[in-house]
């Protein structure tokens, strides 16, 4: 009887070490880059970036903790959510040499704080920080500079293994406009949320205080911008995982209120997803007007994260209107994708003229150590800093001739 159980047993442990390392072999062998701590930086060398011509890379702050986010402090530098110590810091370039040297924290002891945006007037600024379970506004004395806890302005869906924890922030202070537009992802991989402000985006009326669903069917739109245009709101989408190697698509999508962008149960141009969705419909369960299709669909697994457009002042007039879309770099894949900054051809108008072309290029190294590009913010001028939460920096990205 012993030996019948002791061989049930180890016919068990033998499936279930089967069938791990199968998932592994098909799922995650190509999640090394994204789990392997990064290389310290030897006296601030960089990585051994590719960029277009013209242009050059220099690490503008280095040993932060996971930096997210950043805004622009209207007395120079910026601020920047450290995610992983928690806080909001501002960094400075204050002698002009292109590095910032000074540093300092503003709030600490945060809930894996993310988006941040500033509104100032002449007698101060509010700043916005989301956290995963909040969004906070504090005065905020951009010369002193010093942030004070005004109050909390909405409550977030959070619970501890809740899925996607990251809050992402736009302000939309136009003539007319005060909202705030919060991301909020989905609280798995695949699933029909019980909670409606999952995986969606909320609007928060700044004069009201009140709050609706902008948008639904987004499983995890981390990052959002505003085409300086057309007045359009885009957004980038990562779809779910474990569909093999080159599904579903990531995307970009442009956000309209009261949309609906298909997830969990169409992904891309309007694809059904088969693998989850297993009910019988009347109509086609992927179709305009009830789902959205993506604007643009993006290799599968890139997790496309800051988005950013390129204005005209002091850019070469070939990248002119321009989107350019950082892929953080893939986990849930056989061989590595993403790792880079991408440029995508725009018209004035936000249609799409041409291929996509690589703009940043060398976060994956052939070592595999690796630095993960997250948030994007393109000055006029030939600018551009990056914030990279693996290796704990921000790199400038600009011009060397015109």
């Amino acid at each position: 009887m012993k030996k019948n159980i002791l061989l049930a047993v180890s016919i068990a442990i033998l499936a279930g070490l089967i069938a791990g390392a199968h998932f592994y072999w098909k799922n995650l062998r190509g999640a090394g880059p994204a789990l392997k701590p990064p290389e310290k930086m030897n006296g601030g060398a960089l990585l051994p970036f590719s960029v277009p011509e013209g242009f050059a890379v220099s690490l503008f702050v280095d040993n932060l903790e996971s930096p997210r986010d950043i805004a622009v402090n209207p007395s120079g530098g910026f601020l920047v959510s450290e995610m992983g110590e928690g806080k909001i810091t501002l960094v400075r370039d204050s002698d002009g040499d292109g590095k910032a040297e000074d540093r300092k924290v503003l709030i600490d002891s945060l809930n894996n704080p993310h988006g941040i945006a500033l509104k100032c007037r002449d007698d101060g600024c509010d700043l916005y920080v989301a956290e995963s379970h909040r969004v906070s506004r504090y005065a905020y004395d951009s010369k002193t500079p010093a942030a004070s806890f005004t109050e909390e302005l909405l409550d977030l869906p959070d619970k501890p293994g809740g899925g996607h924890f990251t809050r992402s922030l736009l302000l939309l202070d136009g003539e007319g406009e005060n909202t705030l537009l919060i991301s909020v992802g989905s609280s798995c991989n695949v699933c029909v949320e019980e909670d409606e402000r999952r995986a969606a985006i909320l609007a928060l009326d700044l004069n009201a205080g009140e709050s609706r669903i902008y948008a639904k069917g987004l499983r995890n739109a981390v990052f959002m911008d505003r085409h300086y245009v057309t007045g359009d709101i885009w957004a980038t989408e990562m779809g779910r995982d474990f569909l093999g190697d080159d599904l579903p698509p990531d995307e970009i999508n442009i956000l309209k209120e009261g949309a609906h962008y298909g997830w969990p149960n169409c992904y891309g141009k309007n694809v059904h997803d088969a693998d989850f969705d297993k009910n019988t419909y009347v109509r086609n369960p992927c179709m305009e007007p009830f789902e959205t299709p993506s604007r643009i669909d993006i290799p599968a697994h890139s997790a496309p994260l800051g988005i950013a457009f390129i204005p005209e002042e002091g850019w070469p007039e070939d990248m002119w209107y321009d989107v350019l879309v950082a892929y953080h770099g893939s986990w849930n894949r056989t061989e590595p994708t993403g790792y880079k900054i991408v440029r995508f051809p725009l018209d004035a108008e936000g249609n799409l003229e041409g291929e996509p072309v690589d703009f940043m290029t060398g976060f994956l190294a052939s070592d595999g150590a690796v630095g993960r590009p997250v948030r994007i913010l393109v000055f006029p001028g030939g600018t551009l800093f990056v914030t990279d939460d693996k290796a704990g920096v921000i790199y400038r990205v600009y011009r060397t001739h015109f």
